[in-house]
């Protein structure tokens, strides 16, 4: 019996694992991001990398609002703008860290159905790209500044 992918919560050492690129966006690689989005859905999530379910292949899924992006083997080719936001993350819950994205992006990847695609991504869909990208190279919110534990009260000075 095949074991199902699960949420995988840091300190899980997959997490921190580059991911490897994807060959054919076949009808396994179109179930793991069936299988993700539910996932993501199901936490009240914005996106997800297949690290996140314990799985080392290069596939993202996000949806905003503005409906699902599905993409194998995502790259960034261009980014402009700045801004900071916390940022939480699934695997990583109760902690949100102050983070700088890029607020435009060009993004090439391979859609759900095999095509190579490029897309100009704005706004919070931007940052949850990156973010997203960012997992596919074993790189966490943690990683970009001190984090805020959201479970206690904060100190102010």
């Amino acid at each position: 019996m095949t074991q199902q992918p699960h949420l995988r919560l840091y300190p899980d050492p997959t997490l921190r694992r580059k991911a490897l690129p994807v060959t054919d966006v076949d009808g396994k690689v179109r179930s793991l991001m069936k299988t993700m989005a539910k996932v993501m859905y199901t936490c009240q999530g914005i996106g997800m990398a297949a690290p996140q379910l314990g799985v080392l292949c290069r596939v993202i899924v996000a949806d905003v609002g503005d409906g699902l992006l599905s993409l194998a083997n995502p790259e960034l080719l261009s980014r402009e703008g700045e801004d900071h936001f916390p940022e939480g993350c699934l695997s990583i819950p109760g902690i949100t860290v102050n983070v700088r994205r890029e607020t435009v992006i060009v993004v090439r990847g391979i859609d759900t159905a095999g095509k190579e695609c490029e897309r100009v991504i704005t706004g919070l869909a931007a940052r949850v790209v990156q973010h997203e990208i960012d997992h596919l190279n074993g790189v966490l919110i943690l990683d970009h500044g001190p984090a805020v534990d959201l479970d206690r009260p904060q100190e102010v000075s």
